[in-house]
Formats: structure tokens, C-alpha cells, sequence
């Protein structure tokens, strides 16, 4: 018997930059996980992978890492993807140059 369904994001790299990213509701990508769509349904979630596929000219990497709703949106479910919202970590620059 098939696992059910559990929420989604999409994530992938920037292509040019190498910033995390993450396929927001209206379909462009973000930098912030708060604006993900979280997708809730497997065939969504397929489609999205699709799409993801064939912009290659924009992201590299794209795979679904599985997330719960928070009250600001998206919330990651494991450590590699809480890890992934803070940025490189071997100096600050991206999202850790403002802190």
C-alpha cells in the first residue's frame, strides 16, 4: 500500500547565482520560503517537476523536500532544508550579510 501524500515545496538552485530557491505560488522562483507554494497533491506536485525540468536555463537541482504549513507559510520538516533558508555558511555573504 502507497505512503499517503505528504506537503511539498519545490526547491532548486539559481542557476547564475547559486542561491536557494523555491517555486512560489504565481510560478516564479523565490528567495524566501515564505512565499513557496506548498503543494499539497501529488499530481501538482509532478506538473511542478515538469515545469522545473524544462527551465534548466533558470535553476539546476530541482527536487520536492517535504514541508508543513506554518503561520507565515511554508515551514521545512527536515534539518537539510531549515539548514539550506540560511544560506552558504562558509562566509557571510547572500542571506547572512545582513546579520
Amino acid at each position: 500500500m502507497p505512503r499517503p501524500y505528504t506537503p511539498k515545496v519545490l526547491t532548486a538552485n539559481a542557476l547564475l547565482e547559486g542561491d536557494v530557491v523555491w517555486r512560489a505560488r504565481d510560478g516564479q522562483w523565490t528567495r524566501k520560503l515564505e512565499e513557496a507554494e506548498l503543494i499539497e497533491d501529488e499530481a501538482t506536485a509532478e506538473l511542478h517537476m515538469l515545469d522545473a525540468d524544462a527551465r534548466g536555463h533558470e535553476v539546476v537541482g530541482a527536487y520536492l523536500a517535504e514541508a508543513r504549513p506554518g503561520p507565515k507559510g511554508p515551514e521545512p520538516t527536515h534539518f537539510r532544508e531549515v539548514f539550506r533558508t540560511r544560506g552558504p555558511s562558509n562566509y557571510a555573504h547572500g542571506k547572512q550579510e545582513g546579520q
